[in-house]
């Protein structure tokens, strides 16, 4: 490849990153509401962007299922039931459990183990207060993030994290989907101290190498995540839609 050619594609694919996220943060902010109806031209004025990364824009996102392609062109902004959303939870959830396992089975590298439980070591130190402040639960949520993350590298691999990555984009399926959600909740804490037990113990499975143990407590990690998004619709079903949250609208009401 020549120089002039890697020159020309850089500024491409950055530009193609930028008008992917500028699109998805319009429909989780709630400016482009579910349902409603996405012209390529009307995005390309909108963002100030050329229509080739905006076109790559909108065929990503309707891959991560935010958007849907209509058949005379354009697209719609999806919807989603509560049971979509749990749907996508536990193929996470599944998907972990496999990855925990495989590092488990593979032998994990130590320098990432090490990684891990440094990251562990930093959300016990967040935790160690007695109630949380918004600080508080947005640095657990990066470093929630960051954990997870060093275990998809702890299992090695690179094909079954792609899939994973394009689960946890999904509307509410990450890690910490729910989390900043619950900031208020009195149980708030109790349960990120229950997720964190099981971070440690997950961990303490791929280092003994039990597989099998990792998966199933994987596993089970991700079914905090369907008790908060339980707890959420509640709420938000009488009407309580955090202001932090406003993505919880694409949510379909029963």
């Amino acid at each position: 490849m020549t120089t002039s050619a890697i020159t020309t594609e850089a500024p491409l694919e950055s530009a193609q990153v930028r008008a992917l996220l500028q699109l998805r943060e319009l429909i989780l902010s709630g400016e482009l509401p579910g349902g409603s109806r996405i012209a390529e031209l009307a995005i390309v004025e909108r963002l100030g962007v050329s229509r080739t990364p905006i076109r790559a824009a909108l065929m990503r996102l309707e891959q991560e299922g935010l958007l849907q392609a209509l058949p005379n062109g354009g697209y719609v902004v999806q919807t989603f039931s509560e049971r979509d959303i749990a749907d996508a939870i536990e193929l996470r959830g599944t998907l972990e459990g496999l990855l925990a396992r495989l590092a488990a089975e593979r032998g994990a590298p130590s320098v990432v183990l090490a990684e891990a439980k440094q990251c562990l070591d930093r959300i016990d130190a967040v935790l160690s207060t007695s109630a949380l402040s918004e600080q508080g639960f947005a640095d657990y949520v990066s470093l929630n993030s960051q954990f997870h993350t060093l275990v998809y590298e702890l299992a090695d691999s690179p094909t079954i994290a792609r899939q994973l990555e394009r689960v946890a984009s999904l509307p509410f399926a990450s890690p910490s989907g729910f989390v900043v959600m619950q900031a208020h909740s009195p149980q708030a804490r109790d349960m990120l101290v229950v997720a964190q037990d099981q971070h440690r113990q997950v961990l303490d499975a791929i280092e003994r190498r039990e597989g099998a143990r990792a998966e199933a407590i994987m596993r089970e990690h991700s079914r905090l995540a369907q008790r908060n998004l339980r707890e959420v619709l509640a709420g938000h079903a009488l009407g309580r839609t955090p202001a932090s949250m406003p993505a919880l609208k694409l949510i379909r009401r029963r």
